[in-house]
């Protein structure tokens, strides 16, 4: 891999998929310093890959050219970056003009859009670039990376660290990767409960549902649920190996409806997957896996009769 060889990089959240992906950074050569609130999770991916950590977002800001967001939220994001009052710093507060930061969450165009403007007045570059490919992909350092970016050079540099942990498309402007994260995961959750909801109906019906499956999948139905998912993760109950959480799924679907609301669309399929996936969150374990869709619909076609 080429990159810049004194370039300091930083990661800020090694949680579920962070973790794997700071190893896939480690792999290619690369030791990146790393933060996280929870101390212990951040020390322990450090000893695995012989790192080091951070005491606060200032003092990683401080120490590296460019720094690698992977957090829950845009809201999360925000504080990260311009902190969120005198007791609680950002990264802005250390990093040096000229830096980048690389949100790789899965946030708000609309807001990563101002997000950039407020790091841009203190010489701060943001681009963005979600992932797609859940913690399997991101194991195996082959995620779908959606670069949205406004300086062809800040890319640039950026790209060869990026190639470490999966493929790199180049969407367009900032926050075109968000937006590409949003309605690619609005797709993804449509796929899912269609497909669910065929194997409760033919299930009902007295198909086999292994063999409805192996159906879909050489027809015009197979979609990366039916082929990836179903056999994999629902049939067999073992939801929560499937690594991707309901609650993600459902604020990503709900950010591709708040994008097509923010331009003035009314589309009536975007908004049905919206309020289903909210009412699972609402309705299903916090800790439930998006896998588990099918069993929230399975509740809901007892319930009406089915």
């Amino acid at each position: 891999m080429k990159s810049e060889p004194d370039m300091k990089i930083g990661f800020v959240g090694v949680g579920t998929m962070g973790a794997p992906m700071v190893r896939c950074l480690v792999e290619a050569g690369l030791r990146p310093a790393l933060f996280d609130v929870d101390h212990e999770a951040a020390r322990r991916v450090a000893d695995e890959n012989g790192l080091d950590v951070m005491g606060s977002l200032p003092e990683i800001g401080q120490a590296c050219d460019l720094v690698i967001l992977m957090l829950p939220r845009s809201e999360i994001v925000r504080m990260v970056c311009l902190g969120s009052g005198d007791d609680a710093p950002g990264l802005v507060d250390g990093l040096k003009q000229g830096a980048l930061v690389v949100d790789m969450s899965s946030s708000d165009p609309m807001e990563t859009r101002k997000l950039a403007g407020e790091l841009a007045k203190a010489g701060v570059t943001l681009m963005d670039a979600p992932v797609s490919g859940g913690l399997r992909k991101a194991i195996a350092g082959s995620l779908s990376i959606m670069l949205g970016r406004d300086d062809e050079a800040a890319a640039g540099r950026v790209t060869p660290v990026l190639e470490a942990m999966g493929n790199v498309i180049l969407t367009g402007p900032l926050a075109s990767g968000h937006a590409s994260k949003a309605l690619n995961n609005y797709v993804s959750a449509a796929g899912l409960a269609a497909a669910c909801e065929a194997l409760i109906v033919g299930r009902k019906f007295g198909l086999n549902p292994e063999t409805l499956v192996d159906v879909l999948n050489v027809s015009t139905g197979r979609n990366n649920s039916t082929e990836n998912k179903l056999k994999q993760f629902v049939l067999n109950g073992e939801f929560r190996k499937a690594g991707f959480s309901l609650d993600l799924m459902a604020k990503d679907v709900a950010l591709a409806k708040s994008l097509s609301s923010d331009l003035g669309l009314d589309l009536p399929c975007i908004d049905e997957v919206s309020d289903l996936w909210s009412d699972a969150r609402n309705t299903l374990e916090k800790d439930a896996d998006h896998t588990e869709i099918f069993s929230y619909l399975e509740t809901l076609a007892e319930r009406d009769g089915a």
